[in-house]
């Protein structure tokens, strides 16, 4: 390469050496020095969103679909503030993905001189969206500063990670300097002497579980062991997939569900590994949980929680469960009457869930017909989710589940477009509403432009159903500004090039779903609800304890 060696190569050639799958953004003056360079050299796929925010929820549906980091590119001030909400989504999930942002030339930075594109603090923003965010203000610290961001991300607890580097510096020339190793997670240190003695407490258990979140994803066969030791597994909607849910001593995901909780009460022992235990799946934490209880995490902020532990074990989680399997070899003796209890309690939670859907099991009956299990359920905040998007579905492995987690409405579509361009080689299924598809609309536009193998389920309630039912239960059923404008998904489809179907028979579904799924590109199959029915119990927000 010749000294005309620019910042911008620098910056592709460091995404090339740790083998990045895809990146997304939106082209502007203030990163194009990179985009130009990534297009000139031709080894990275780069896929120009329509907005800010919709490119960082590709980034991160596409980083944990794949399991590799991937990178969102935004502009400098309002560009970077409209990835701000998406961010939170990366922080709340843990994400270990690559935020770059340009800024404004240096002479002029940080000066408050209402410079074009100048935002005030943006460092404190990115900060505070970000697990961490770097300044790379001089040319030739662009590329370590890279490394020690990427390295942050990966490093548990895991998560987004920003870079900021001003336009000038991105255009200004190097040498032909060595690039470094791909980045690596740092080393976390587990705490061995606690897990052996956890394991001691642990051994004459009879009817122990183990609820399992996101920060156990890793940790699959670790958890293996232990359910062929006889301890059961629960999980929450970021934790599934772990171990596949078909298996006898698995809960899946019904944490608040009756039939879980009396389960719970005859429980001697609870290992609670890389969750917060939150609140939408604790019955905002009055979830009655087994004694005695232990926690395992790797950051120990996780430890301040309205549930108390008889212990807390900071570690790396696979470390932990495994070492914990290995002392617990050979000691463990569990009830024999608990398996078929722990699949008599997950029987119970379905039939009565399902009994909740109504007409739509039919449509997840379809549903799962149809999907087989070579595929990626990415699911937006909409009530079908809440209801059985998050639970019922079959997940196989924690790569194959993508959802909003922190429960911000509208990024499934965006993300789903993200799961679909990540090179997993599964099919792509969004279940989305019709609110929330509305709010990135635009990135159906991406979809199409990329042929994003996609399959859209989209619930058309014609309205925000969700807060009508809220209003119906705690506002006397008063209705203000829940009656919005729908418009026809059939003409938007249609304007970008996308297949649009509508159901209004649910009878109908399987052979549609069936015909969508085998359809190689982009479909959108609108379930039209007001033809099709209510569900039989109808979901008013989160599940909390009722009075009495």
């Amino acid at each position: 390469m010749s000294l005309e060696r620019t910042v911008g190569d620098a910056v592709a050639e460091f995404l090339e050496v740790n083998d990045v799958p895809v990146t997304f953004g939106v082209i502007s003056i203030h990163n194009m020095p990179i985009l130009d360079a990534i297009a000139q050299r031709g080894n990275l796929r780069f896929v120009p969103a329509r907005g800010e925010a919709g490119a960082v929820n590709m980034a991160d549906a596409a980083t944990r679909a794949s399991g590799r980091p991937c990178v969102a590119f935004t502009s400098t001030g309002t560009a970077a503030g409209n990835a701000a909400g998406a961010m939170v989504e990366a922080q709340t999930a843990g994400t270990p993905m690559l935020h770059i942002t340009g800024q404004i030339e240096r002479p002029y930075l940080d000066r408050n001189h209402g410079y074009i594109h100048e935002a005030r603090d943006q460092m404190g923003m990115l900060n505070a969206v970000s697990k961490a965010a770097y300044r790379a203000d001089v040319p030739e610290d662009v590329v370590s500063t890279l490394q020690n961001a990427l390295t942050a991300a990966l490093t548990a607890p895991t998560g987004p990670v920003s870079v900021e580097i001003p336009i000038d510096v991105q255009k200004a020339k190097l040498g032909n300097g060595a690039m470094p190793a791909p980045s690596m997670a740092d080393e976390v240190q587990t705490d061995l002497l606690a897990i052996d003695e956890l394991a001691d407490r642990a051994a004459s258990a009879r009817r122990p579980v183990l609820w399992l979140g996101s920060g156990a994803l890793k940790a699959g066969d670790a958890v293996k062991r232990l359910l062929g030791m006889g301890v059961a597994v629960v999980t929450t909607t970021n934790g599934r997939g772990v171990v596949p849910e078909d298996h006898p001593l698995c809960l899946g995901a019904f944490t608040s569900a009756a039939p879980v909780e009396t389960l719970f009460a005859s429980c001697d022992l609870m290992l609670v590994a890389g969750s917060r235990l939150r609140g939408n799946e604790t019955l905002k934490y009055s979830l009655s949980l087994p004694s005695p209880r232990y926690r395992i995490d790797v950051d120990p902020d996780a430890f301040g929680h309205p549930y108390d532990m008889d212990g807390n074990i900071v570690g790396d989680v696979a470390v932990s469960l495994n070492r914990l399997a290995d002392r617990l070899e050979g000691r463990l003796q569990t009830d024999p009457a608990f398996a078929a209890d722990v699949a008599a309690a997950r029987s119970s939670a379905e039939a009565a869930l399902r009994q909740d859907l109504g007409v739509y099991a039919t449509l997840f009956d379809a549903l799962r017909q149809t999907m087989g299990d070579r595929f990626t359920w990415v699911r937006d905040v909409t009530i079908s989710n809440s209801m059985w998007g998050n639970k019922l579905p079959p997940i196989a492995n924690p790569r194959q589940a993508v959802h909003a987690v922190g429960g911000g409405i509208g990024q499934g579509l965006a993300m789903a477009v993200g799961a679909a361009l990540a090179g997993t080689g599964r099919k792509t299924v969004c279940l989305s509403g019709d609110g929330g598809f509305q709010l990135n609309i635009g990135e159906l536009a991406t979809a199409a432009q990329e042929q994003a193998d996609l399959l859209v389920l989209l619930m058309n309630s014609s309205g925000y159903q969700v807060i009508r039912n809220i209003q119906d239960v705690e506002y006397g059923g008063r209705h203000p500004y829940v009656d919005l404008l729908t418009p026809d998904f059939a003409q938007v489809c249609g304007a970008v090039g996308v297949r649009h179907v509508k159901v209004s028979e649910l009878s109908d579904a399987e052979d549609i779903l069936a015909k969508a799924m085998a359809h190689t590109g982009t479909v959108v199959v609108e379930i039209d609800m007001a033809a099709c029915g209510d569900f039989a119990r109808p979901f008013a927000g989160p599940p909390v304890r009722k009075a009495g």
